[in-house]
């Protein structure tokens, strides 16, 4: 029986989730629509599991036109209303507002920086944090950064933004890699080779996923 990979303790064994641990979180993100997604998702997952939120990405999507940020910002209350009445989204009127408040912001970002990417990135100097974290209890919840990141986004008008959801912002778009150091994915959005990724100290061997 061949063993499996070792991942980070938060994911459970649905493959929706495992994909999304081994094929998105903390690879780097470069894409203003992304940046948009995610922007609205973390948002979203306030008081909630990121999993509960996954688990509705595509109604997301197709409700929030492919995460178009132009769309986006044209809605009225009307259209607010509309998701309020469809149970494949998270249905929280000031999560679904601050969804269209933070869609006009976010262009507003994209004509002063000519890309969000451009304006996040400048946070971090361009370059991924490693994390190295050893244990789950490890990983912050906020950082200095993402508390700069916060203000700033709060202050250019965009709601949902705290702290703790900018450094989940950051945690999913690569700004940091917290991957934990035992997990297959550490160390590959920074260009850490194996050889410099720390380990837990007496371990013979990976975990088990289920």
């Amino acid at each position: 029986m061949s063993e499996l990979p070792v991942r980070c303790r938060w994911v459970n064994e649905d493959p929706l989730y495992i994909r999304y641990h081994d094929e998105e979180w903390g690879v780097p993100v470069h894409d203003d629509r992304k940046w948009f997604e995610l922007l609205i998702l973390e948002g979203a997952q306030a008081g909630l599991s990121w999993y509960t939120v996954l688990k509705k990405r595509e109604r997301y999507r197709e409700v929030m036109n492919g995460f178009d940020p132009e769309a986006v910002a044209g809605f009225d209350q009307r259209k607010i209303d509309e998701w309020m009445a469809d149970p494949g989204i998270i249905r929280n009127r000031l999560k679904l507002e601050a969804a269209v408040k933070n869609a006009k912001a976010f262009l507003r970002v994209q004509e002063e920086f000519g890309t969000f990417d451009a304006y996040m990135w400048k946070f971090v100097d361009g370059v991924p944090i490693p994390g190295r974290r050893i244990r789950p209890e490890d990983v912050p919840a906020r950082t200095e950064i993402s508390d700069r990141l916060s203000k700033d986004l709060k202050k250019r008008g965009f709601g949902f933004v705290g702290s703790t959801i900018c450094y989940a912002l950051m945690q999913a778009s690569g700004m940091v890699d917290d991957h934990l150091a035992d997990c297959f994915r550490f160390g590959e959005s920074c260009g850490m080779p194996a050889s410099a990724q720390p380990r837990h100290a007496g371990e013979s061997g990976p975990h088990r996923i289920g």
